[in-house]
Protein backbone atom coordinates (compact mmCIF):
# COMPACT_ATOMS: atom_id res chain seq x y z
CA UNK A 1 0.00 0.00 0.00
CA UNK A 2 2.83 2.32 0.45
CA UNK A 3 2.82 3.41 -2.89
CA UNK A 4 -1.18 3.65 -3.42
CA UNK A 5 -3.22 6.44 -4.24
CA UNK A 6 -4.74 6.78 -0.67
CA UNK A 7 -0.51 6.90 0.46
CA UNK A 8 0.52 9.64 -2.63
CA UNK A 9 3.45 9.74 -4.08
CA UNK A 10 6.26 11.83 -4.97
CA UNK A 11 6.81 9.78 -8.09
CA UNK A 12 3.53 9.88 -9.29
CA UNK A 13 3.02 12.84 -11.42
CA UNK A 14 -1.01 12.34 -11.22
CA UNK A 15 -0.40 12.49 -7.94
CA UNK A 16 0.39 16.35 -7.86
CA UNK A 17 -2.23 18.04 -6.32
CA UNK A 18 -2.41 15.98 -3.64
CA UNK A 19 1.04 15.54 -3.24
CA UNK A 20 1.75 19.26 -2.48
CA UNK A 21 -1.47 19.16 -0.58
CA UNK A 22 -0.03 17.01 1.64
CA UNK A 23 3.81 17.92 1.79
CA UNK A 24 2.35 21.55 2.53
CA UNK A 25 2.06 20.00 6.17
CA UNK A 26 5.53 19.64 6.28
CA UNK A 27 6.79 23.07 5.37
CA UNK A 28 4.48 24.78 8.06
CA UNK A 29 5.49 22.60 10.78
CA UNK A 30 9.02 22.64 9.81
CA UNK A 31 10.21 26.14 11.55
CA UNK A 32 9.14 24.37 14.59
CA UNK A 33 11.22 21.40 14.49
CA UNK A 34 13.92 20.68 17.75
CA UNK A 35 15.27 18.79 19.69
CA UNK A 36 13.88 15.18 19.63
CA UNK A 37 11.21 14.58 17.15
CA UNK A 38 9.04 11.77 16.53
CA UNK A 39 6.77 11.39 13.23
CA UNK A 40 4.05 8.41 13.06
CA UNK A 41 3.48 7.60 9.85
CA UNK A 42 5.76 8.78 7.63
CA UNK A 43 5.12 6.82 4.35
CA UNK A 44 7.44 6.66 1.76
CA UNK A 45 9.44 9.62 3.88
CA UNK A 46 9.19 13.17 1.64
CA UNK A 47 8.72 14.65 4.65
CA UNK A 48 11.54 13.76 6.40
CA UNK A 49 14.29 15.81 5.19
CA UNK A 50 12.61 18.96 6.58
CA UNK A 51 12.57 17.43 9.70
CA UNK A 52 15.39 15.51 9.71
CA UNK A 53 17.57 18.81 9.40
CA UNK A 54 16.24 20.87 12.03
CA UNK A 55 16.30 17.80 14.60
CA UNK A 56 18.69 17.08 16.93
CA UNK A 57 17.69 13.37 16.86
CA UNK A 58 14.56 11.84 14.51
CA UNK A 59 12.74 8.79 15.05
CA UNK A 60 10.38 7.38 12.27
CA UNK A 61 7.39 5.06 13.24
CA UNK A 62 5.30 3.52 10.03
CA UNK A 63 3.65 0.06 9.84
CA UNK A 64 5.19 -0.40 6.23
CA UNK A 65 8.20 -3.00 6.06
CA UNK A 66 9.58 -0.79 3.07
CA UNK A 67 9.93 2.38 5.06
CA UNK A 68 13.20 1.40 6.25
CA UNK A 69 14.82 0.67 2.68
CA UNK A 70 13.80 3.73 0.99
CA UNK A 71 15.09 5.96 4.50
CA UNK A 72 17.86 4.06 5.89
CA UNK A 73 20.43 5.14 3.51
CA UNK A 74 19.66 9.12 3.02
CA UNK A 75 19.10 9.71 6.92
CA UNK A 76 21.34 6.93 8.16
CA UNK A 77 21.29 8.72 11.89
CA UNK A 78 17.26 8.12 11.67
CA UNK A 79 15.85 5.72 14.07
CA UNK A 80 12.89 3.46 12.07
CA UNK A 81 10.49 1.56 14.38
CA UNK A 82 8.38 -0.87 12.38
CA UNK A 83 5.27 -1.05 14.10
CA UNK A 84 1.35 -0.76 13.62
CA UNK A 85 0.36 1.75 16.07
CA UNK A 86 -1.05 2.35 18.39
CA UNK A 87 -0.06 2.10 21.39
CA UNK A 88 3.62 3.37 20.85
CA UNK A 89 5.02 0.11 22.75
CA UNK A 90 9.02 1.30 21.81
CA UNK A 91 8.57 4.29 23.26
CA UNK A 92 9.22 6.07 26.28
CA UNK A 93 7.12 8.65 28.25
CA UNK A 94 8.34 12.12 28.06
CA UNK A 95 10.74 11.48 25.39
CA UNK A 96 9.96 14.02 22.75
CA UNK A 97 10.15 17.88 22.49
CA UNK A 98 8.12 17.47 19.06
CA UNK A 99 5.58 15.01 17.44
CA UNK A 100 4.56 14.81 13.94
CA UNK A 101 1.88 12.90 12.82
CA UNK A 102 0.00 13.71 9.19
CA UNK A 103 -2.52 12.02 7.36
CA UNK A 104 -3.09 9.44 9.97
CA UNK A 105 -5.59 9.55 12.50
CA UNK A 106 -8.18 8.96 10.37
CA UNK A 107 -7.05 5.52 9.37
CA UNK A 108 -6.83 5.06 12.84
CA UNK A 109 -10.06 2.82 15.07
CA UNK A 110 -8.32 3.52 18.76
CA UNK A 111 -8.27 7.33 17.87
CA UNK A 112 -8.09 8.54 21.66
CA UNK A 113 -5.34 5.75 22.68
CA UNK A 114 -3.38 7.60 19.44
CA UNK A 115 -4.10 11.02 21.05
CA UNK A 116 -3.08 9.66 24.36
CA UNK A 117 -0.05 7.87 23.73
CA UNK A 118 1.72 11.34 21.93
CA UNK A 119 0.18 13.12 24.85
CA UNK A 120 2.64 10.58 26.53
CA UNK A 121 5.25 10.43 25.04
CA UNK A 122 5.44 14.09 24.60
CA UNK A 123 8.12 16.13 26.87
CA UNK A 124 6.17 18.68 29.12
CA UNK A 125 5.53 21.88 27.24
CA UNK A 126 6.01 19.74 23.89
CA UNK A 127 4.38 20.01 20.98
CA UNK A 128 2.66 18.02 18.66
CA UNK A 129 1.32 18.66 14.97
CA UNK A 130 -1.37 16.85 13.11
CA UNK A 131 -3.17 16.99 10.02
CA UNK A 132 -6.51 14.98 8.32
CA UNK A 133 -8.86 15.63 5.63
CA UNK A 134 -12.11 17.46 6.28
CA UNK A 135 -14.76 15.08 6.02
CA UNK A 136 -17.32 17.59 4.29
CA UNK A 137 -14.81 17.86 1.31
CA UNK A 138 -14.85 13.93 0.43
CA UNK A 139 -16.14 13.26 -2.77
CA UNK A 140 -16.83 9.31 -2.27
CA UNK A 141 -16.52 6.77 0.65
CA UNK A 142 -12.78 6.29 1.51
CA UNK A 143 -12.08 2.42 2.90
CA UNK A 144 -8.85 2.99 3.74
CA UNK A 145 -10.20 5.34 6.24
CA UNK A 146 -11.90 4.71 9.90
CA UNK A 147 -13.36 7.53 10.10
CA UNK A 148 -13.38 10.91 8.97
CA UNK A 149 -13.58 14.60 10.58
CA UNK A 150 -15.21 17.41 10.95
CA UNK A 151 -14.10 21.10 12.77
CA UNK A 152 -16.83 19.51 15.87
CA UNK A 153 -15.98 15.63 16.10
CA UNK A 154 -11.96 16.28 15.98
CA UNK A 155 -11.95 18.91 18.51
CA UNK A 156 -14.53 17.05 20.41
CA UNK A 157 -11.87 13.99 20.79
CA UNK A 158 -8.61 15.91 21.10
CA UNK A 159 -10.06 18.02 23.67
CA UNK A 160 -10.37 14.92 26.21
CA UNK A 161 -6.35 14.70 25.97
CA UNK A 162 -4.97 18.37 25.09
CA UNK A 163 -6.13 21.02 27.37
CA UNK A 164 -4.39 23.24 24.83
CA UNK A 165 -4.66 22.88 21.21
CA UNK A 166 -5.29 24.95 18.18
CA UNK A 167 -6.93 23.74 14.68
CA UNK A 168 -6.51 25.54 11.58
CA UNK A 169 -7.14 24.71 8.08
CA UNK A 170 -4.86 24.11 5.07
CA UNK A 171 -7.10 25.52 2.07
CA UNK A 172 -6.36 25.93 -1.99
CA UNK A 173 -7.27 28.43 -4.43
CA UNK A 174 -8.88 29.15 -7.67
CA UNK A 175 -6.37 26.66 -9.37
CA UNK A 176 -6.72 24.30 -6.80
CA UNK A 177 -10.77 24.43 -6.11
CA UNK A 178 -10.75 24.02 -10.26
CA UNK A 179 -8.64 20.61 -9.93
CA UNK A 180 -10.92 19.86 -6.74
CA UNK A 181 -14.18 20.16 -9.07
CA UNK A 182 -13.17 18.12 -12.40
CA UNK A 183 -12.47 15.52 -9.75
CA UNK A 184 -15.63 15.77 -7.85
CA UNK A 185 -17.22 15.50 -11.92
CA UNK A 186 -15.24 12.72 -12.68
CA UNK A 187 -15.99 10.81 -9.87
CA UNK A 188 -19.41 11.31 -9.99
CA UNK A 189 -19.33 9.96 -13.40
CA UNK A 190 -17.57 6.92 -12.31
CA UNK A 191 -20.19 6.26 -9.15
CA UNK A 192 -23.30 6.35 -12.05
CA UNK A 193 -22.60 3.15 -12.26
CA UNK A 194 -22.83 1.97 -8.49
CA UNK A 195 -26.62 1.73 -9.12
CA UNK A 196 -27.33 -0.27 -5.87
CA UNK A 197 -24.95 1.97 -3.63
CA UNK A 198 -22.10 -0.83 -3.00
CA UNK A 199 -19.87 2.71 -2.35
CA UNK A 200 -21.54 2.27 1.15
CA UNK A 201 -22.87 -1.08 1.75
CA UNK A 202 -20.33 -3.39 1.38
CA UNK A 203 -17.08 -3.66 3.85
CA UNK A 204 -14.42 -1.69 3.73
CA UNK A 205 -11.81 -4.25 2.72
CA UNK A 206 -13.66 -5.39 0.13
CA UNK A 207 -13.65 -1.87 -1.34
CA UNK A 208 -10.30 -1.38 -1.02
CA UNK A 209 -9.29 -2.86 -4.35
CA UNK A 210 -11.81 -1.19 -6.46
CA UNK A 211 -11.41 1.86 -4.74
CA UNK A 212 -7.78 1.48 -5.48
CA UNK A 213 -7.85 1.03 -9.01
CA UNK A 214 -10.71 3.23 -9.51
CA UNK A 215 -8.47 6.02 -7.86
CA UNK A 216 -5.80 5.51 -10.18
CA UNK A 217 -7.73 5.23 -13.11
CA UNK A 218 -9.64 8.79 -12.43
CA UNK A 219 -5.85 10.62 -11.57
CA UNK A 220 -4.77 9.48 -14.85
CA UNK A 221 -8.06 10.57 -16.65
CA UNK A 222 -7.57 13.84 -15.41
CA UNK A 223 -3.80 14.24 -15.90
CA UNK A 224 -4.68 13.30 -19.35
CA UNK A 225 -7.49 16.20 -19.55
CA UNK A 226 -5.69 18.40 -17.62
CA UNK A 227 -2.10 18.11 -17.81
CA UNK A 228 -1.31 22.01 -17.34
CA UNK A 229 -3.49 22.53 -14.45
CA UNK A 230 -1.83 18.98 -12.69
CA UNK A 231 1.45 19.72 -13.36
CA UNK A 232 1.09 23.62 -12.47
CA UNK A 233 -0.30 22.88 -9.22
CA UNK A 234 2.81 23.97 -5.94
CA UNK A 235 3.26 24.11 -2.64
CA UNK A 236 2.26 27.75 -2.94
CA UNK A 237 -1.51 27.34 -4.05
CA UNK A 238 -2.01 25.84 -0.38
CA UNK A 239 -2.16 27.94 2.26
CA UNK A 240 -2.61 28.52 6.32
CA UNK A 241 -5.73 29.93 7.07
CA UNK A 242 -9.14 29.87 9.45
CA UNK A 243 -11.47 27.01 9.47
CA UNK A 244 -14.54 27.66 6.76
CA UNK A 245 -16.45 25.65 4.29
CA UNK A 246 -12.92 26.11 2.02
CA UNK A 247 -11.17 23.47 4.74
CA UNK A 248 -9.21 20.84 2.56
CA UNK A 249 -7.16 19.34 5.91
CA UNK A 250 -7.70 20.54 9.16
CA UNK A 251 -4.39 21.26 10.73
CA UNK A 252 -3.26 20.75 14.18
CA UNK A 253 -1.13 22.00 16.93
CA UNK A 254 -1.77 20.62 20.15
CA UNK A 255 -0.03 21.16 24.05
CA UNK A 256 1.15 19.12 26.35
Amino acid sequence: MLFSTEVTSSKIISDNPLFQRTLKAYHLVAPHIHGNVLEIGCGEGYGVELLYKNADQLTLIDKSPYTAELINDKYPNTTIIQEKIPPLTQLKSNSFDVVVSFQVIEHIKEAGLYLEEIHRVLKPNGKAYISTPNALKTIARNPWHYKEYTFESLSTIIEKTFAKYRIEAICGNEKTDAYYEKNQKSVARFLRYDIFNLEHKIPAWLLQIPYEIANRMNRKKLLNKNPDLVNSITLEDYSLDKHSEATLDFFCTLLK
